[in-house]
């Protein structure tokens, strides 16, 4: 049997409260019910949400899927992170003869895949790429300290030429 934990509509007509109840998933709605586990009112301010945390979590250990909207209420309730807490690796169902979850778990190893070391290219590719990499960013440097060096020697020059009409 495929178990739900689900909400169940309750109240007046435009005034629902709603039950949060573990079901067979092929019953209606509003029909036959396991178990009620709490209780959720969305129209009142703040929205009540009163969940049995040990039952809940029961369920959820047996195998029991909650609604989407159930979901979102037992993360409200602290319930979900509990849960999610407790599982500390890949667990695996065990299946009654029939093919329905038995509510055991159990954990499987997971192997670990061995990493790959990735071949190493030829130092002949690499080496034209690395010996430009260096030159293109000396060329700006070199071009800087070149004009440095003619404008030292320009001034140098210049100093020296008028010592020589001072001499002269």
């Amino acid at each position: 049997m495929a178990v739900k934990i689900r909400l169940m509509r309750v109240g007046k007509r435009k005034q629902p409260t709603y039950r949060v109840v573990v079901a067979d998933s092929r019953s209606p709605r509003d029909g036959r019910i396991i178990e009620t586990i709490g209780h959720y009112g969305p129209r009142e301010d703040p929205s009540r949400v009163e969940i049995d945390g040990d039952k809940a979590l029961a369920w959820l250990r047996k195998g029991a899927q909650p609604s989407e909207q159930v979901q979102k209420l037992l993360t409200v309730a602290g319930v979900w992170a509990t849960f999610e807490g407790e599982k500390s690796g890949p667990i695996d169902t065990k299946l009654n003869r029939r093919g329905f979850s038995t509510g055991r778990g159990v954990t499987t190893k997971t192997k670990k895949r061995p990493v790959e070391a990735k071949p190493e290219a030829p130092a002949a590719d690499d080496a034209p790429a690395e010996a430009e990499a260096p030159a293109a960013e000396e060329a700006p440097a070199a071009a800087s300290d070149d004009a440095a060096t003619e404008d030292a020697t320009t001034d140098d020059a210049k100093a020296d030429d008028a010592k020589a009409e001072e001499a002269g």
